[in-house]
Parts: C-alpha cells; sequence; structure tokens
C-alpha cells in the first residue's frame, strides 16, 4: 500500500525522498499473520493541493487508506513575514494620510525624517463563542483554518518634510491588519 502512495504521489509530481514527505512503516505479528501499517505524513504549503492530493488518494485507493484531518502550523519565517508587511502596510498608509493632508491644505509632501513603529499585535483567529465551547476535533476544516490564522497589527508614527513650511507631523492612530493562513501538514495513516 505504501508503495501505491509515493507512485501516486510521483505521478501527481511529488518526490517521496523530498523531506516534506516522510513515510513511517509498523510490521507486527497477528495470530499466523503478519499485519503491515504505513503513515505517511506530508507537509503541505497550500491547502488546494492538499484537498487534491486526499481526493486523488481516496478515489484511487478507496477504503484502504484513511485520511486523517489536517493540522495547521505557521513557519517562524512566515509570522517574521507577516510582522514586517504590517509595518509597512502601516507605513505607507501613513504616508497616504499625510499626502491626502497636504493636497487639502495646498502643500507638498517632502520626504519622510522620522518613521518609528510605536506597536505591534498578533494574535491567532478567534472562533465564535458557542464554536469554542465544542471540541477541537468538531470544528470543521474552515473553522480550524479560521482559529488558526494569525493577524498582526503595526501601529507607526511618522513625520515627514513638508515644502514650504517647516514641519507635518501626522501619527497614524490606526492600526494596519494583515492576516495569514497557516501551512497545512497533513498526515495519512495507512492500513
Amino acid at each position: 500500500m505504501n508503495g501505491q502512495i509515493t507512485q501516486h504521489l510521483h505521478f501527481l509530481g511529488y518526490n517521496s525522498e523530498a523531506e516534506n514527505i516522510t513515510v513511517t512503516k509498523d510490521f507486527r505479528r497477528v495470530e499466523n499473520a503478519y499485519h503491515m501499517e504505513a503513515e505517511v505524513c506530508i507537509t503541505f504549503t497550500e491547502f488546494g493541493k492538499m484537498q487534491n492530493i486526499c481526493n486523488f488518494l481516496v478515489e484511487k485507493l478507496d477504503s484502504s487508506v484513511v485520511i486523517s484531518p489536517p493540522q495547521f502550523y505557521h513557519t517562524p519565517g512566515s509570522v517574521e513575514n507577516l510582522r514586517r508587511q504590517a509595518c509597512l502596510v502601516a507605513v505607507e498608509n501613513a504616508w497616504r494620510k499625510a499626502q491626502e493632508v497636504c493636497n487639502l491644505v495646498g502643500q507638498t509632501l517632502g520626504k519622510p525624517l522620522l518613521i518609528k513603529e510605536e506597536e505591534t499585535k498578533e494574535w491567532e483567529g478567534q472562533i465564535d463563542d458557542h464554536q469554542s465551547s465544542r471540541l477541537s476535533s468538531s470544528l470543521t476544516v474552515q473553522q480550524k483554518i479560521k482559529s488558526a490564522t494569525i493577524h498582526a497589527a503595526s501601529k507607526v508614527f511618522l513625520t515627514f518634510e513638508q515644502l514650504l513650511e517647516p514641519f507635518l507631523n501626522i501619527p497614524t492612530s490606526n492600526f494596519s491588519q494583515i492576516a495569514i493562513s497557516p501551512v497545512n501538514y497533513h498526515k495519512s495513516h495507512i492500513k
């Protein structure tokens, strides 16, 4: 069975020797026969690909394959990238706000003199109170994705040079928020 799964994965363009696929085999003696279970763990970075492969394996291998629910996680690099994106969007929003104020009063916005990140927040997605009372295992895949999604907010303070006038200080008081969905980690359990 393990061979069939790796063949199907190879057919779909996945190399079983790659780091994102782990195969574990367990042999046991049951009465006068041997029983083998193989577990194939695949790390996906795209939820759609995971769904397509799981559907393909179930269709081709039927009841001989058991697909466990996906487990979600974030790589350290993706969370750091999210923080950076939130800061950049906050700076861009502050620049736009300053540009609009200058346009309103007939002035020209110059180069930034000071850019300071005042506050950074991040949090995992939340689910409704009545949903959180249910066991995690009973949540739908969409609810699990929503719950595992990380959000980040950044508050920045910028001072711009204002042409024709000395300075224009425009702090942003609103947060810039960006969210990333988790990397998908999926186990396939084969009997």
